[in-house]
């Protein structure tokens, strides 16, 4: 794990407000939890992507602690862990494939892609497993692994497609605007 400098955990702190901002701004809102916010993880997946996996896992698991803090559907301790600090930690896969220095065109944008799928994903696999083992009583007479899956899938697919169009935008410009790694 990196050394965490004064510059790191200004821009930490930083990201964790933009993402707590943006999580606000909600497009659509699922009725038991989850939605389609305005980027609300592209801070996180930023400063992952900048600065490594370990921070960003430190940084997300910060994020989904502070998400707890400002309301957030708990029915056990259990869940909430996995929900909250596990999901939003794992959003520092996002560092795993990031650096494109000398990349083309193609693998800059397929490396961006992969990074937010690795991550987003992550957070999905934390979700999804909740919905099976904590909330299957609203699955009814469905297979609750199925209904796990439609549901998480109706709010995190739109948010990795978000995600995924607005870093491959910004993400090179980015890296040529303030020296990365």
């Amino acid at each position: 794990m990196k050394k965490w400098s004064t510059k790191m955990i200004v821009e930490a702190g930083i990201m964790i407000a933009l993402a707590i901002v943006l999580s606000r701004i909600k497009i659509y809102e699922a009725p038991q939890g989850g939605s389609v916010t305005a980027g609300s993880m592209i801070p996180i997946l930023l400063f992952a992507m900048r600065w490594g996996v370990g921070p960003g896992m430190v940084i997300g698991a910060t994020f989904g602690i502070l998400k707890i803090i400002l309301g957030a559907w708990i029915f056990s301790p259990a869940q909430a862990i996995l929900e909250y600090p596990i999901a939003f930690g794992l959003l520092g896969l996002a560092g795993l494939f990031s650096s494109h220095k000398n990349n083309s065109t193609i693998k800059y944008y397929f490396n961006t892609i992969l990074s937010t799928f690795l991550a987003i994903g992550g957070r999905f696999i934390c979700h999804f497993l909740a919905g099976i083992i904590f909330f299957r009583e609203y699955a009814g007479g469905k297979n609750p692994w199925l209904y796990s899956l439609g549901y998480q899938s109706s709010y995190l697919i739109p948010e990795f497609v978000i995600s995924a169009i607005i870093l491959s935008l910004i993400w090179k410009p980015l890296q040529k605007a303030v020296k990365i790694k």
